[in-house]
């Protein structure tokens, strides 16, 4: 299920606020985490996240490190191909996706 915030909102919570929005999910809080900077929280938090959302945030922030094996391991986790487009897109993709419960 989604995150139940609009995309913009959720964009400007993490951008301004001190904690991310009750009710999202371990993958978007993750991804949260990560707008802020905050790569060890999101990455543990996208680990305990598990299933396919949360291995999609966790190819993402590897190859947001620069350990492409490992972020090519967890997109094959994900079901997803592996992404080339910037990391501000990806991010931007992923986010939409899970707020819209369209993973």
């Amino acid at each position: 299920m989604g995150g139940q915030i609009a995309f913009v909102d959720f964009l400007h919570s993490a951008a301004n606020d001190s904690a991310p929005p009750a009710g999202l999910t371990g993958a978007l809080q993750a991804l949260w985490y990560d707008h802020r900077e905050q790569w060890d929280v999101a990455h543990n938090l996208a680990q305990a996240a598990g299933e396919k959302d949360g291995a999609w945030v966790h190819a993402y922030l590897h190859r947001k490190e620069g350990d492409e094996a490992n972020a090519a391991y967890w997109y094959r986790l994900a079901v997803r191909p592996t992404v080339s487009s910037s990391l501000s897109t990806e991010w931007e993709q992923i986010a939409r996706a899970l707020l819209a419960g369209t993973d």
